[in-house]
């Protein structure tokens, strides 16, 4: 058996606060759900009451990765830390760096260059479909429909070939740096040809066979309609974001209500007009909602993508700064020398920048909602204190109010819908 079932008063000293609503006569059962559990998807366990099968109350318990994530921001500089805040959300770290490099530009105030947004932009977006479709496909395995989870996680693959395309890593990719990028693209008409392919030849198909296998499917619909339900005004009281807001009728999208990057007008300076697209909503807030959600947000990706993908502007990904932020060009390490000293000294010293002594806070949309981190700077090389909003974290807090009278096969299908990432959890 994959756990074990307790009489409900052995294990009350490890979980004292579950003894005040026990019978104590053995009607009330505990389960240990996890961390090991092939259906939690990460390292958290929760404990469950029941009732027979019916959950009476959920506990949930995290720390079990003890990653201490925020504070090693106090020991990494600006740009160092960009490699540990991937891990964060290890599902599309594309979108961590992003959010981390965004709050520190803003701590700096950076304004990037034209290419670098359009460049940041598509790869939010390639780094939404990452995350959404494997929760999709997980929605599918966690019910039991592997061939769904096949379908979804195929073509993920191809994503990863593309990061590692233009980072040279597949997975953590730790591409954004203060000001702009690691790297300028290897070969621009190679990403651009790798990009079209993927949104128009090996994506949709796999959506179309996700949705022909399980939008219209009795058994897939019976395990998540009306399951795992919260209703509008209980999403925002729980500070909920992302799909699991958006499918409870929450109209909350940091890139219509926050623009950044080429969300927003004029982000080149040159009276551009932000990208055109939709925020899906749904109404019911239940695991079929979020479901079908993220699906339509993984459309509307691609539409983005789309718009931007043929006009890519040219020049520099890094801001040309006085303060000596970024690497310069290769042209300028070659043939200056300034640019040799500043390359030098920023690979090969100990030389740092000085930020502003400031605070700030900076949000964007990541797949499973608001990514935020907020800054504190004494004026040295790295963060005197740096925290992060995470997504998971808040949404996986309803996690006991939405599973309360549900049955313990139910538990696989809400988890699944929430997406939940262990490494927002553990921080």
């Amino acid at each position: 058996m994959p756990y074990e079932l307790k009489p409900f008063d052995v294990d009350v000293e490890t979980t004292p606060y579950l003894n005040d609503t026990a019978s104590g006569d053995g009607d009330r059962w505990l389960l240990n759900f996890g961390p090991q559990h092939p259906a939690t998807h990460t390292t958290l366990r929760i404990v469950l009451e029941l009732d027979g099968e019916r959950i009476v109350r959920a506990v949930p318990h995290i720390g079990y990765l003890h990653s201490g994530f925020e504070k090693l921001g106090e020991k990494l500089d600006y740009n160092q830390y960009v490699t540990v805040v991937s891990r964060m959300e290890y599902l599309s770290p594309i979108l961590e760096d992003i959010a981390w490099h965004t709050a520190a530009e803003k701590l700096f105030g950076i304004d990037l260059t034209p290419r670098c947004k359009v460049i940041r932009t598509i790869m939010s977006e390639i780094g939404r479909i990452q995350v959404h479709l494997l929760s999709v496909a997980a929605a599918a395995l966690d019910l039991g429909a592997f061939t769904g989870f096949l379908y979804g996680f195929n073509v993920r693959e191809h994503i990863n070939d593309l990061v590692d395309y233009i980072s040279g890593q597949r997975f953590h990719c730790d591409w954004t740096r203060v000001g702009g990028l690691s790297q300028d693209l290897p070969d621009e008409k190679m990403f651009k040809t790798l990009v079209k392919k993927f949104i128009n030849e090996q994506l949709p198909p796999a959506i179309d066979d996700i949705e022909r296998l399980l939008n219209v499917n009795k058994i897939f619909r019976d395990r998540t309609e009306g399951i795992g339900r919260i209703s509008t005004e209980d999403a925002i009281a729980w500070s909920l974001s992302g799909p699991m807001a958006r499918s409870a009728n929450v109209k909350r999208d940091v890139r219509k209500d926050s623009p950044y990057l080429c969300y927003k007008d004029n982000w080149d300076g040159q009276g551009s007009r932000a990208v055109d697209f939709k925020v899906p909503l749904a109404t019911t807030g239940d695991c079929l909602a979020r479901y079908l959600v993220r699906l339509e947000e993984i459309k509307q990706s691609v539409h983005i993508i789309k718009q931007l993908i043929d006009d890519i502007p040219g020049g520099s990904v890094n801001v040309d700064d006085e303060g000596k932020m970024t690497k310069p060009d290769k042209s300028s390490v070659y043939g200056s020398i300034e640019g040799l000293i500043q390359h030098f000294e920023l690979i090969m010293t100990n030389r740092k920048w000085e930020a502003p002594i400031a605070e700030c806070y900076t949000a964007i949309e990541s797949g499973d909602g608001e990514t935020g981190f907020y800054i504190v700077s004494d004026g040295g090389p790295s963060a005197w204190r740096a925290a992060t909003r995470p997504p998971c974290f808040i949404n996986y807090s309803v996690f006991s109010k939405i599973t309360e009278g549900h049955m313990i096969a139910d538990i696989p299908a809400i988890l699944g819908s929430i997406n939940i990432i262990a490494g927002q959890l553990d921080r």
